[in-house]
């Protein structure tokens, strides 16, 4: 869907220059309040039938036989899918760029390794029709013995992840010898994604072209699993995603019940809807793993730190070794001359986790965070003035200087505006009748990724402009910081640009994970919304029928849709005007910020998997943004209650390109923080390793009620190491160290230190 607000209210430019870095409001907002967005699943091609899932409802186990015939007979039904009655597909590439092996796929069990895995499908007229056959499908199990989680006895030790170790000094040694020694264990629960928009898709095809409407953080990298599932070219794939009703991390990869929707599709030669529902959320993909990770930190008597040793490990699926990077802050954060971490991978019987909003930066610094408060109180410093103590001036696993670290400013700013320096040093020593107040800070951080993109620009006769590209917006802002970066460098007001985003079809985009798409992006479309100006400023001046031939470039100035000469008097000329004159009806541009000399298959790979994304320290400098979180909570005294009363946040995000999205994203990050914190907890049933709480009744989510009064303030400058505009990552930011923040204010109100999340009632009491 192409957006395109006639009148978008903006303002004020901070330094009073163009439309980028301008606090302007969603161009998607209108269209999404009225209901003109369209969401993937509200699409009703002709002829469209309804798929539902069938999950498994054992932990373990292989699947004897599925009895269909009822459910075959029952009213609307077309198609009951099992393992036996499914077409082959192939098995696709992962999005890491490992080549597919030759090998058979097939979406549905027959070894069962999860509860709720899928083990099969009925297709039938309705929806309706295809929920009751669904129930009528019996399936025998072989069971077997199931590991529910990574606290059971029968876990196991886990599997090493050489590549997550990291060792530099001598830090055992260091430790054994440190004036102050603290040990520690801190331990996170499963969490999940749950967006508000359900995962789901609309599949169809024609001959052996298939379309899918599907909410895609990366329509790219979707469009090639379902070319390798299918075995057909890619260009045969489109998937479109206009809109997206969130995703933190869940929706960037084909999963097993969008092949299953295409099976069905392609069987039946009808456009195939499958709707997964809320409970299924819980295991057609996984969220955040269950953490554990255990820190030991040596310092000197003044709070100087000598050693740090860090053990951890995460849960993953059976037969996979997802890993969840415990060191990835405590490697990073702090200047310690020796330091140790290792981590494991322990399977047990659950779909296999996936991302969910900074995946590892997250646990890690609850864990670094945590410890650091620790060690302040073990020393007698405040927790601020430790952090400043240990300030880390480049980054000490890299040996790079960084690119801009502003962590100073984000304490200073941060803490003033909370008013730090009131902070009463002893636990439970502040407090407001019968509650109990506490003030707790944390850092954080979230790496600078960075694959290219490409996009391109036109401008058209009537003076408009367009800007087109297969990167997505999921709520974040790409549609409105993309306008402005092509009407900022096209001298058009924002409303004179329109925006279509999130079609396969498009100009490539890598996949919108790790807060990267937005400085990406704006690279890509500024560098040719310039193309285009360069090449409208050469007609203005070349073009014999121009009403400008004969001027200076270097003369000509594009503003407000009009150009003109410096020291002309009265209106300039418009676009619209000088595109009839020269007769033009557009002037478009391609441009894309891969390295020169780029092949057709360094374009593929790089647009289609994550082999070409940099790592934060590939380079002379190492890039990071940075957040220091300071909070306030009060604790009922009587009830053990926690409420978050405050939030104060100093952010370092490089240049913005839009303050009021910046907010947003902020403000998400932090709210979700506060969830993790104080709610969210994935508990499974012990026996067959069943999510009890699978639904957003009792999966506990941060509501409005919950979420106190939160102040955001950025002190980031721009960034040119980081990317071409100068911004750094900003989505995933916010939620990193907020989780720690509120277990030391829970500490400092109560003098109970919980090492577990989410901290409950129950925890405190």
């Amino acid at each position: 869907m192409t957006i395109h607000e006639p009148r978008t209210r903006h303002g004020d430019a901070s330094d009073g220059a163009g439309p980028l870095g301008r606090a302007t409001s969603r161009l998607d907002g209108p269209a999404k309040i009225t209901g003109r967005a369209t969401y993937a699943l509200e699409n009703h091609p002709a002829g469209l039938v309804h798929a539902v899932m069938i999950q498994a409802t054992v932990g373990a186990g292989r699947v004897l036989s599925i009895e269909v015939e009822t459910a075959k007979a029952s009213p609307g039904v077309l198609l009951v899918l099992t393992p036996e009655t499914a077409i082959e597909l192939r098995e696709a590439a992962n999005p890491f760029g490992a080549p597919a092996r030759d090998r058979a796929y097939c979406p549905f069990a027959t070894e069962v390794t999860y509860n709720g895995q899928q083990v099969a499908a009925v297709v039938a007229e309705t929806f309706e029709q295809a929920t009751a056959a669904a129930a009528l499908v019996v399936v025998h199990y072989d069971e077997g013995p199931v590991v529910p989680d990574f606290h059971a006895e029968n876990a196991g030790a886990g599997h090493p992840m050489d590549r997550a170790s990291v060792e530099w000094g001598e830090a055992e040694t260091a430790l054994a010898e440190a004036p102050v020694q603290i040990e520690a264990t801190y331990l996170t629960p499963r969490e999940y994604n749950v967006p508000i928009e359900p995962h789901g898709l609309v599949a169809e095809w024609e001959g052996d072209r298939l379309t899918v409407h599907e909410p895609s953080q990366w329509v790219d990298g979707m469009a090639r699993t379902y070319a390798e599932w299918f075995a057909i070219p890619f260009e045969n794939v489109r998937i479109v995603s206009p809109f997206i009703g969130g995703g933190f991390g869940s929706k960037a990869l084909s999963l097993p019940h969008g092949a299953i929707a295409a099976m069905a599709a392609k069987m039946l030669g009808r456009p195939v809807k499958l709707a997964v529902t809320r409970p299924q959320t819980f295991t057609a993909y996984g969220g955040r793993p269950a953490t554990r990770q255990t820190l030991k930190i040596g310092a000197t008597k003044e709070g100087k730190l000598l050693s740090i040793v860090q053990t951890g490990a995460n849960e993953t699926s059976i037969g996979a070794a997802k890993l969840e990077p415990l060191g990835s802050v405590t490697t990073l954060m702090y200047a310690v001359p020796h330091l140790s971490t290792r981590q494991t991978v322990v399977p047990v019987n659950t779909v296999e986790p996936g991302a969910l909003r900074a995946p590892g930066e997250n646990p890690s610094a609850y864990g670094l965070e945590c410890a650091m408060d620790e060690l302040a109180y073990a020393v007698g410093v405040d927790p601020l003035a430790l952090r400043l103590l240990n300030y880390a001036e480049e980054d000490p696993q890299a040996r790079k200087p960084w690119s801009t670290r502003r962590l100073r400013e984000a304490f200073a700013a941060g803490g003033e505006a909370f008013g730090w320096a009131r902070r009463t040093m002893a636990p439970r020593s502040m407090r407001e009748g019968r509650d109990l107040v506490g003030w707790g800070l944390a850092a954080g951080t979230y790496p600078v990724r960075r694959t290219p993109g490409e996009a391109m620009v036109r401008l058209l006769a009537d003076g408009t402009a367009e800007v087109l590209s297969s990167a997505i917006d999921m709520g974040t802002g790409t549609y409105t910081i993309l306008a402005q970066t092509a009407a900022d460098a096209l001298g058009l007001p924002v409303e004179r640009v329109a925006v279509t985003l999130g079609d396969s079809r498009l100009p490539r985009a890598p996949v919108a994970g790790g807060s990267q798409l937005a400085n990406l992006m704006t690279a890509a479309v500024q560098k040719a919304a310039l193309a285009v100006r360069e090449e409208l400023v050469g007609l203005a001046i070349n073009a014999p029928a121009s009403p400008l031939a004969g001027a200076q470039a270097n003369d000509l100035e594009i503003e407000n849709g009009e150009l003109r000469l410096p020291r002309a008097t009265g209106d300039g000329l418009p676009i619209a005007a000088l595109m009839r004159a020269i007769g033009r009806d557009s002037i478009e541009a391609l441009r894309d910020n891969l390295k020169d000399g780029a092949t057709a298959k360094d374009r593929f790979d790089n647009f289609t998997s994550v082999s070409g994304m940099r790592s934060p320290t590939d380079g002379d400098h190492s890039l990071h943004s940075w957040c220091a979180h300071f909070v306030e909570v009060r604790v009922d005294e009587d009830f053990g209650t926690v409420r978050v009363s405050r939030v104060v946040s100093g952010l370092d995000s490089g240049r913005l390109y839009n303050p009021k999205l910046a907010e947003s994203q902020w403000n998400g990050g932090i709210v979700m923080g506060i969830g993790q914190a104080l709610l969210e907890e994935g508990v499974v049933d012990p026996r067959d390793g069943r999510i009890l709480n699978a639904n957003l009744a009792d999966y506990m989510i941060p509501t409005n009620a919950d979420i106190p009064e939160i102040r955001t303030i950025s002190v980031g400058v721009p960034d040119f190491e980081a990317s071409a505009l100068g911004g750094k990552a900003v989505g995933e930011l916010a939620i990193v160290g907020v989780a720690p923040a509120i277990a030391n204010a829970v500490f400092h109100a109560t003098g109970k230190r919980i090492r577990h999340l989410p901290i409950t009632l129950e925890t405190l009491l």
